[in-house]
């Protein structure tokens, strides 16, 4: 006869038999895990890291999380003096391991014809680049009617054509050693586009699909590209956002101020980087759930749109 689970029994039955083998297959595989993110994270050590960008924000926190892992972080940015303010947080901080002095270039993405200049200073430093870290650019808001050609010209520049030139002014050494990683800040915005945030969301699709044509075209020549694309992350990038004039922006979202810290985004890069993932995402469930909308239901993506761009009208129907 066949023994009976009712009450007590079948939930002393369950977890010692269903339950127990689970919990520990978890555990095994959380701690297999951890062994070898920290494998992994030790191949950073001696590594040169270029982080664009690096005087605040991501960039910032980006230079912090490599730092930590004894990789030797090349900071670039336009504010020479954020830099050196980042370069002596990162020598006050005290490691377990042996630390690589950082090094500190001004950099302009908007000056296309410098960024050969500025890799030959990274290799005349380092001697190489193990790693390229596109994270420099500047944002919008603004609709599309008011917005002179000016600040769209000027976005796609920063934010397209400089990590472009940039990547192509690296790559080459890049192939000669089949090594290297290229890794893209780009946004969901680069999934998704919302109005007032044409030029900003133009730009990073733009760089979307160079990246994903970049990482075909590597991986022959054992060159990883990741692509990053944050959603609300707590930084400077709505106050230093181009009005429709092209003047700062200068007001602090709502949303951006209730976004993930820096610090938790750069772990997720990291983490990403050290994996040598394809795509990585970082944000909260609604922009996530948007971009699951707009390509499974884009209708309603495109209803939800109209009415955040004109609520007014959209409600009087």
């Amino acid at each position: 006869m066949k023994p009976v689970f009712t009450g007590v029994h079948s939930v002393n039955w369950y977890l010692k038999y269903v339950g127990l083998p689970i919990t520990v297959g978890v555990a095994i595989y959380a701690l297999f895990t951890q062994i070898a993110n920290k494998r992994r994270r030790a191949a950073l050590r001696g590594k040169v890291v270029v982080i664009t960008g690096a005087s605040s924000g991501i960039g910032e926190a980006l230079a912090h999380a490599f730092y930590d892992e004894g990789s030797k972080v090349v900071l670039a940015a336009r504010r020479k003096t954020e830099l050196e303010r980042v370069k002596k947080d990162l020598q006050s901080k005290k490691l377990s391991i042996p630390a690589q002095e950082p090094v500190c270039i001004e950099l302009d993405l908007a000056d296309l014809d410098h960024l050969e200049d500025f890799t030959q200073k990274v290799y005349s430093a380092c001697g190489c680049i193990d790693i390229l870290i596109n994270n420099g650019g500047i944002s919008h808001r603004g609709n599309i009617l008011h917005s002179k050609m000016e600040v769209f010209k000027q976005i796609m520049t920063i934010n397209y054509f400089g990590s472009v030139a940039l990547t192509k002014a690296i790559l080459p050494k890049m192939v000669e050693k089949k090594s290297g990683h290229i890794v893209f800040i780009s946004s969901v915005q680069g999934l998704i586009a919302i109005p007032d945030r044409a030029a900003y969301a133009a730009s990073k699709h733009a760089i979307q699909a160079f990246g994903d044509s970049l990482r075909a075209e590597m991986h022959q020549h054992n060159v990883n590209v990741t692509m990053v694309s944050p959603g609300y992350i707590v930084t400077a990038i709505s106050l230093n956002a181009l009005s429709p004039s092209g003047e700062k922006h200068g007001v602090m979202d709502t949303s951006t101020a209730s976004g993930f810290t820096p610090e938790y985004t750069a772990e997720k890069i990291l983490n990403s980087v050290v994996r040598k993932e394809n795509d990585l995402i970082v944000s909260q469930f609604v922009p996530k759930l948007a971009i699951f909308i707009r390509h499974f239901a884009p209708s309603i993506y495109h209803y939800i749109m109209k009415k955040r761009a004109n609520p007014t009208k959209l409600s009087e129907k």
